[in-house]
């Protein structure tokens, strides 16, 4: 369920086949293995949101994985507790494909699209096998679903827009992300998840490491 940097280029046109939604045995955080159910982030990172559990899920448009992840994730990211802060960061690994869509990203956010076109773009890519890796084909895209195509270009050239695809790539060196998606918990913890048998079991992990980052808040 993850595409690697190594991987990339195999995954880029590929397609997951179905998601195993077995019944899961929910563990509690003192259940879960480190280095098979999860990974230490070392050093810690620091949060954008001390006062919270910051919860990041590194992924990309291009990842056909990521795709099928969003639909659990973005349901359970909305019923997360009020301790906890839910974000995402678009991941490059230094390809200009990728690097176009996580611009995409950005600048739909900015301009307050994110929530009308998100699963768009996925579909757009998985399953209507659209190519949205270059800025050309991105303005025509958005131009289609009603996006004003000379304010996009405006923010998708901006200067906030680069500065938030810079920290994106500070984010995956510092948090060691190798392969998307990478879900990871307070600065602190990765979800491996290696022996799960689909992403809500995935999602069980990563709610018990918020737990465990609660618990070890004191």
């Amino acid at each position: 369920m993850l595409i690697s940097r190594r991987r990339f280029n195999g995954y880029l046109f590929g397609v997951l086949g179905g998601v195993v939604t077995a019944s899961i045995v929910t563990p509690t955080f003192a259940d879960l293995v480190e280095g098979n159910d999860w990974r230490r982030i070392d050093p810690p990172q620091p949060s954008d949101t001390s006062e919270k559990i910051e919860v990041i899920e590194f992924f990309a448009y291009g990842c056909p994985h990521c795709s099928d992840l969003n639909s659990f994730i973005t349901p359970w990211s909305q019923k997360l507790p009020a301790d906890v802060a839910f974000r995402r960061v678009p991941v490059t690994f230094g390809h200009a494909a990728w690097g176009s869509l996580a611009q995409l990203y950005y600048a739909l956010e900015s301009m307050g699209e994110l929530g009308r076109l998100d699963q768009a773009v996925f579909d757009a890519l998985h399953k209507q096998h659209v190519s949205l890796f270059t800025k050309s084909a991105i303005m025509d895209w958005v131009g289609e679903h009603g996006v004003d195509a000379q304010a996009f270009a405006a923010v998708f050239d901006s200067f906030d827009v680069q500065t938030k695809l810079n920290r994106s790539n500070y984010l995956v060196s510092h948090y060691q992300i190798e392969a998307v998606p990478t879900i990871a918990i307070a600065g602190r913890y990765v979800v491996l998840g290696r022996a799960a048998k689909g992403f809500p079991e995935l999602l069980v992990i990563a709610d018990e490491l918020i737990a465990k980052a609660r618990h070890d808040n004191g």
